[in-house]
């Protein structure tokens, strides 16, 4: 099995070393690369093809959202595919709702343990699951308190899907992994894969992050309180 490749981005020089010597010392997991900066996050994905890219938001000049933007846009190479994980101080951090927005697979605290980060790599990798899932579903949820009026074009894309299928996106938007909503339904975890896989196919969405941002911001499923 190969590594995961790894990029940091940060401006700060001893979070981008404390990162790499924690990462350095997983399992499956290489650290190929740090950058200074969005711009510099940028070049380096497209020279170093990372798996992964650790990005800060708030840097100088290019800034995380729009590096992450960029990142993310269909690639000129169909074997370019690099998922980004926004590091902020912040759990509910404003920008971050902006950085899921633009592309980005999940975030993590800068104070995250390192086998919190190591298992952040991991899951952004696979697009499997939810990042740390109690979080994420704080955040998600507050990130569509922002979207006040669901989208019409992405209303008329839910209209694709099957009523299973429908089912199973609203529950990956409430933090759910595969296993869990296996139970909810009374399925095998199998037939959860590939319900996800031909949601994120119809919609054209990258992974499950986005699967939930979409659900929100097209008005299948509402915040608590709404």
């Amino acid at each position: 099995m190969t590594n995961i490749r790894v990029l940091i981005a940060d401006d700060q020089v001893m979070v981008r070393q404390g990162f790499t010597v924690l990462l350095d010392a997983e399992p499956g997991i290489e650290v190929v690369g740090q950058a200074v900066d969005g711009a510099d996050a940028v070049a380096k994905a497209a020279e170093l093809r990372p798996d992964v890219v650790l990005m800060d938001i708030r840097m100088p000049g290019l800034g995380g959202i729009e590096a992450t933007r960029r990142l993310t846009e269909p690639p000129a190479s169909p074997d370019a595919d690099v998922r980004v994980l926004i590091l902020t101080t912040f759990d509910l951090d404003e920008y971050v709702y902006e950085a899921l927005r633009a592309g980005a697979s999940g975030f993590l605290l800068k104070d995250a343990s390192a086998a919190e980060l190591a298992h952040a790599v991991r899951v952004v990798a696979t697009g499997d699951a939810l990042l740390a899932p109690a979080v994420t579903r704080r955040l998600i949820t507050e990130f569509a308190r922002l979207t006040r009026v669901p989208r019409a074009p992405l209303k008329d894309r839910v209209g694709g899907l099957t009523e299973r299928e429908t089912e199973v996106l609203s529950l990956i938007a409430q933090g759910l992994s595969n296993a869990e909503i296996a139970g909810r339904l009374v399925v095998a975890e199998q037939t959860v894969k590939t319900h996800v896989g031909r949601i994120l196919t119809k919609l054209a969405l990258r992974d499950r992050t986005q699967a939930a941002v979409f659900a929100y911001e097209s008005g299948l499923v509402r915040p608590a309180g709404r």
